[in-house]
């Protein structure tokens, strides 16, 4: 059984940081890009980081370019995102999910439950 679970949200002021982990199961890890994907009230899911765990290959969006880092254990088949500088905008409800490639949610086809990010201003 495909698994991912997310931990690691919470609130936070801004300027803060959190780190969220994604731990996998059920699946050949390095067969596939691993992203975090954040859904705000109203609003489109959208791709922020992925990772290639086979190459390790990276993608940001432009929104988290310089604050956000997305790093992967293939040991543990965990992937981790250090979110720094925190923006009350970066307040959304965080998927970690895997795909065959790039960023897009309709590339991905397991995600996990979310776990909340509320960054307060």
């Amino acid at each position: 059984e495909v698994q991912l679970v997310e931990s690691g949200g919470g609130l936070v002021q801004a300027g803060g940081s959190l780190r969220l982990s994604c731990a996998a199961s059920g699946f050949t890890f390095d067969d596939y890009a691993i992203g975090w994907f954040r859904q705000a009230p109203g609003k489109e899911r959208e791709g922020v980081s992925c990772i290639s765990s086979s190459d390790g290959s990276t993608y940001y969006a432009d929104s988290v370019k310089g604050r956000f880092t997305i790093s992967s254990d293939n040991a543990k088949n965990t992937v981790y995102l250090q979110m720094n500088s925190l923006k009350p905008e970066d307040t959304a409800v965080y998927y970690c999910a895997a795909g065959s490639q790039g960023c897009r949610p309709y590339e991905y086809d397991y995600w996990g439950q979310g776990t909340q990010v509320t960054v307060s201003s």
